[in-house]
């Protein structure tokens, strides 16, 4: 049976959305850059890296991207994810000792148009 490119398939899960900056680093590479790349090795459906102008966190200190240097730029990993795919990439920067200020938000997702409703978990 085709899926109904009308009606699309919702499902519930969370937003996470993970806050971090250029310089820090986990394995040799930019945090959020590894956070995308967990992400695909552990199935996850998306990620998207979003750079950021400026912002600030719990220390209050104004991080900005600067013109010429850019080790201070805020950056931000946004997923949206199943119940078991949030535990499961929790638990795993648990594993890793990860230190990223993060936020979790109740969501409906899913796709619409036929082009993408073999999505996963979407079909």
């Amino acid at each position: 049976m085709k899926a109904n490119p009308q009606r699309p398939r919702v499902m519930v899960g969370y937003q996470l959305t993970f806050f971090t900056q250029q310089d820090h680093r986990h394995h040799g590479k930019s945090l959020a850059q590894w956070l995308v790349e967990e992400a695909r090795s552990m199935g996850i459906g998306g990620a998207t890296l979003i750079a950021a102008s400026e912002g600030f966190g719990h220390h209050r200190h104004l991080h900005r991207r600067h013109l010429v240097n850019f080790p201070d730029q805020p950056l931000e990993v946004v997923m949206a994810v199943t119940a078991e795919e949030a535990d499961r990439i929790l638990a795993k920067l648990n594993a890793e000792k990860v230190s990223v200020f993060y936020s979790k938000s109740p969501v409906e997702f899913g796709m619409i148009g036929g082009e993408h409703s073999s999505a996963k978990g979407l079909r």
